[in-house]
């Protein structure tokens, strides 16, 4: 899985058109979702479905919902209206089973808390330890293995804020694997890493689809979008668009979320523009 320089990653074949097929139910199905902090409207009727084996991007603006959608999806936001079903689950009994996972940004996360990366990876068995709390063979078998899914075994007991940024990321991808979890969310997972780093990361969620799992990850990335992703949502508190990369990539299209003139489909990154605004409490 190893890259070198700047080079594009060779990617799984990719599953045909956006959205769920005839033959898989949907592993991640949001329906009229709309969540509200006080006067502030974060999501409003939110609808799509993401089939399995797909890896999906989430594009939008700072304050368009995106980290609200991820927290709705795991569960840890009340939606005001409306529902979301992850493998046919609700959050609550899909977060028990560990059947979805979290990759969170960097800084979300103390780094400076002494942890090592196994430490971090075997939190994704907890919910599998019973009552003692006490690793089984059968954990530590599956931390072994999603460590070296991310080439991380030779740094397993290293302090977790001694890693890479990109090292991180995949730790905590590996604390996703090593739960089980078939819908992994990944919020901003090329933040802060060269482009070497960004090709492994790319490379790694391509062989995950492939095996099956389905990813969401928001991305401010839109020059690699489509060496990354099947599909994407457009975002500005609605889904204002769900296309494959290419589409989503139409200035016209980006110009809608973005609220400005975009004149090259293909920027390396799109942000927020300056001043505040009463939609940053619902990011």
């Amino acid at each position: 899985m190893t890259t070198t320089g700047r080079a594009r990653p060779t990617t799984a074949p990719r599953r045909g058109p956006a959205g769920p097929t005839a033959s898989a139910a949907p592993a991640l199905e949001v329906t009229d979702l709309t969540v509200r902090y006080g006067a502030v409207t974060a999501l409003d009727g939110v609808t799509f479905a993401l089939a399995p084996g797909r890896v999906t991007g989430l594009v939008g603006m700072n304050g368009s919902g995106k980290s609200t959608l991820f927290k709705s999806v795991m569960g840890l936001v009340r939606p005001t209206a409306g529902q979301v079903r992850v493998l046919g689950q609700s959050t609550e009994l899909a977060r028990r089973r560990g059947v979805v996972g979290y990759v969170p940004q960097q800084e979300d996360v103390d780094w400076s808390f002494p942890l090592s990366v196994r430490d971090v990876v075997m939190m994704g068995r907890y919910g599998r330890l019973g009552l003692t709390r006490r690793p089984r063979r059968a954990d530590h078998d599956a931390v072994d293995a999603a460590l070296e899914r991310v080439e991380l075994g030779h740094l397993d007991d290293r302090q977790i804020g001694a890693l890479s940024g990109g090292q991180r990321k995949r730790a905590f991808v590996a604390r996703g694997l090593a739960q089980g979890a078939q819908v992994l969310l990944l919020d901003e997972p090329f933040a802060g890493v060269d482009k070497r780093t960004e090709a492994t990361i790319t490379t790694l969620l391509r062989e995950l689809a492939g095996d099956g799992r389905t990813m969401l990850v928001s991305t401010h990335d839109l020059a690699s979008l489509d060496v990354l992703c099947d599909d994407a949502l457009l975002i500005q508190r609605r889904i204002l668009l769900h296309a494959p990369p290419a589409e989503v990539l139409r200035p016209e299209n980006l110009a809608r979320a973005f609220g400005v003139d975009v004149s090259d489909a293909r920027p390396a990154t799109v942000s927020a523009p300056s001043g505040a605004s009463p939609a940053e409490v619902a990011r």
